[in-house]
């Protein structure tokens, strides 16, 4: 597949803001918001504080928003809000085929949409949502607009352990593993066939992560892939249980046979440090390194 690269964000470039799926925190949301003000110009509908239940607004406000925010030639980003739930309820709703060559950023819930980008051969950045932005250290910040403004490949990132032996190379998708799951049998699911998979995920119990994983074994993910990045999984512990998500994990792992590092600071953690899904990168994991091999951006 030939990817295609999203240009580089430069100061005071219009982007745009969007809520596509669950209603957010009004304070946390202005701090992030204030930091992609300082260096861009941002666009966002009055209505972007919607809610209906737990989504950000019904179906078609959230729609035509993000619709539209990926389909503007005039801006050159789109930011989301937050995660929680509901992109995945837009994906036939968009006009995925008409995007413009622009930046998509976002992660959790967001993978739905990564997935339907990779679908289609583009590239897109898994990174803080405007919620998480404000809470980041600086150097991740720094990381994350280096990233969207740069073509040189970024710093290697490391994690913290060693599942399966091995090296890996091939091009980056996946994200929030349960988001992954639900898109097994769709027509959004990133391709692939030589990946290097991503997985990171909030708040689900070590069984509920066995259950999800073994549903991409038995859909043969794992015989398509060539190695495993797994991020932080943040708050997955069974009270009293005296195995930890980590164990779990790493059996898991084992069972694939592919080159798998953990504790890398990617997703729901304190830390979150953004990676382009759809470049070509190399998973050591022996050394527990993944080393990014191209920038997110075009020269």
């Amino acid at each position: 597949m030939r990817w295609l690269k999203p240009l580089p964000l430069r100061p005071r470039d219009t982007v745009h803001v969007v809520a596509p799926a669950g209603p957010f925190d009004r304070p946390l949301f202005e701090a992030g918001l204030a930091l992609i003000a300082e260096r861009y110009t941002p666009s966002l509908r009055p209505d972007i504080s919607s809610v209906h239940r737990y989504l950000a607004g019904d179906d078609a406000r959230r729609a035509q928003e993000l619709g539209h925010a990926l389909t503007d030639p005039s801006a050159r980003a789109t930011f989301c809000a937050r995660g929680g739930y509901g992109s995945a309820r837009l994906l036939p709703h968009l006009p995925l085929a008409d995007a413009a060559p622009s930046l998509f950023t976002g992660f959790s819930d967001m993978t739905s949409v990564h997935g339907a980008l990779q679908a289609l051969g583009r590239v897109s950045i898994h990174g803080p949502v405007l919620t998480q932005l404000g809470k980041q250290p600086p150097e991740v910040r720094e990381y994350f607009f280096r990233l969207l403004e740069s073509p040189e490949p970024p710093p290697p990132l490391s994690g913290s352990a060693t599942y399966v032996p091995g090296t890996a190379e091939g091009h980056l998708v996946g994200g929030n593993l349960s988001v992954l799951a639900c898109l097994l049998g769709t027509p959004y699911l990133p391709p692939l066939d030589g990946a290097v998979l991503l997985l990171e995920d909030v708040t689900e119990r070590p069984y509920r992560l066995d259950r999800m994983w073994t549903q991409l074994r038995l859909a043969g993910v794992f015989s398509r892939v060539r190695g495993i990045v797994l991020g932080d999984f943040t708050s997955c512990e069974e009270r009293n249980a005296e195995y930890s998500s980590a164990d779990v994990l790493r059996g898991l792992a084992q069972e694939s046979g592919l080159p798998c590092a953990a504790g890398f600071p990617i997703g729901h953690g304190t830390l979150n440090y953004p990676v382009a899904l759809g470049t070509q990168v190399r998973l050591d994991a022996d050394s527990a390194r993944l080393t990014f091999l191209e920038g997110a951006v075009r020269p």
